[in-house]
């Protein structure tokens, strides 16, 4: 699966995702947040911002792109059903949203009249 398809599963259908894959998300931008500042990473760990749960990390260790992927694939096959996949009818491509009405490449335009 290419990342346009991933990032737009992610983005508009993080609704999908487990607790623990949400816990991950969010660990991953917190800490990518606080990389270069030990007080503030501190301050996210007291918080509970960043979370040192062996099961979450666990989802992390193949790297972001591998826990992105995998996300999306249990996604698909758990619940295909309620991931739209909005694509233009004149050139097929991802739609930049589930509720665009205009293609980003072809500028076609799909609005209501």
């Amino acid at each position: 699966m290419d990342k346009e398809k991933i990032h737009y599963v992610i983005t508009y259908f993080s609704n999908l995702m487990t607790d623990n894959e949400k816990l991950a998300l969010k660990h991953k931008m917190y800490m990518s947040k606080s990389s270069d500042n030990i007080t503030l990473r501190n301050m996210m760990t007291e918080k509970g911002w960043i979370n040192n749960d062996p099961e979450t990390l666990d989802l992390l260790k193949q790297g972001y792109d591998e826990f992105e992927r995998n996300v999306v694939k249990r996604i698909l096959t758990e619940t295909p059903e309620l991931v739209f996949f909005n694509k233009c009818s004149q050139c097929g491509k991802l739609a930049r949203t589930p509720n665009a009405q205009q293609c980003r490449y072809c500028s076609f335009s799909w609005h209501s009249k």
